[in-house]
């Protein structure tokens, strides 16, 4: 019997809007003075609140509601939807925490996932700096907490994670040898050119923003220093299936007159396959045609199943059947759902 593991489902603090001192601690983090703007208020029409976040001031590119992240009714959308169990994240605010935040919610997130006797794991939220105080939290959730993994976001103000200044922390990851999600954040660093249309912004944006990350991830080198670094990016990678022969293409047959691109790929496509892998990040939006181009490009054991729950039902909700609706194989279908999640998480 196959176990459905949904390898992106959010989370945040059930008291996020309650406890003041928290909700202050998330609100002040975010760095006002780069065009990051936060704020409460109310949900038209209902009696709930939500925060916001603008990038630049009058551009919404996050909101969660109040009331989304409780035990009982997250449990109950999964029974409803068919998960069997849970990997949490916090979407995108790890840009931003301090580590004192951090600490708070990984205890919180803990205590959480113990309530939930079984069907749900965390992965840890950790300022990537490589301080020994930041890899001694790492350690925590670990060994004390038991979280699966670490996450991450493709980028940090402005700079992507080939960056020299986060190779400490993920050399420290990779010697643990522990899976990395890296999710998405609201805006590419270069985002002025997708700013004026919603849909573009909220969703090709993060798209833009995961591929220039797993393009940059490739081509730094990173992963000849860090060969048991495993990433497992949101969105499928910004339909990165759709530049993976473009950009790490096979050897020339015929020699041109000028090499005009980076030809040396050969170990590019090996990384491609051991170091990179993607979640779904809601199968429905993507489209049949899409997602059966993914798995022939990437391969099925290469993708992970994930919701983006709570961020539409209808993904969470038809998310399964719309795997099991491709024109792939059964062995595909079962990796995608579960078995990758199983093996990369330790969850057998």
């Amino acid at each position: 019997m196959r176990k459905i593991i949904d390898a992106n489902m959010h989370w945040l603090p059930g008291e996020l809007f309650s406890d003041k001192k928290l909700l202050n601690s998330f609100l002040d983090c975010v760095p006002k003075q780069y065009g990051v703007h936060t704020r409460v208020e109310k949900i038209e029409g209902k009696e709930l609140s939500q925060l916001i976040i603008e990038q630049p001031k009058g551009y919404i590119n996050l909101n969660y509601a109040e009331g989304q992240y409780t035990l009982e009714s997250q449990l109950a959308d999964m029974e409803k939807a068919g998960v069997d169990h849970a990997i949490f994240r916090l979407p995108v605010w790890q840009e931003w925490l301090d580590l004192e935040t951090c600490k708070e919610v990984n205890t919180r997130m803990a205590d959480y996932v113990k309530r939930s006797q079984g069907r749900m794991s965390a992965l840890a939220v950790v300022p990537p700096w490589g301080t020994d105080a930041c890899l001694r939290e790492v350690d925590r959730c670990l060994n004390q907490l038991g979280f699966r993994g670490a996450q991450i976001v493709a980028h940090y103000g402005q700079i992507y994670l080939d960056d020299a200044a986060f190779r400490p922390y993920l050399k420290y990851l990779n010697d643990l040898n522990v899976p990395v999600v890296v999710h998405h954040t609201p805006l590419p660093v270069d985002f002025n050119s997708v700013l004026p249309y919603t849909n573009q912004r909220r969703q090709f944006g993060r798209c833009v923003d995961q591929a220039t990350a797993v393009g940059r991830e490739l081509f730094s080198g990173m992963f000849d220093e860090l060969p048991n670094l495993k990433f497992i990016h949101s969105m499928l990678g910004g339909a990165f299936y759709a530049f993976a022969d473009m950009l790490v293409p096979p050897q020339h047959q015929f020699n041109d007159a000028v090499d005009r691109f980076q030809t040396g790929t050969g170990n590019l496509r090996a990384q491609l396959s051991n170091n990179i892998f993607f979640d779904t990040s809601g199968a429905p939006q993507w489209g049949k045609a899409q997602l059966e181009a993914a798995v022939k490009v990437i391969g099925g054991k290469n993708i992970l199943y994930g919701s983006s729950y709570p961020i539409r039902k209808d993904w969470f909700f038809t998310g399964i059947e719309t795997i099991d609706s491709l024109d792939i194989s059964d062995e595909d279908k079962a990796n995608i759902l579960g078995g990758n999640a199983a093996r990369m998480f330790k969850l057998d």
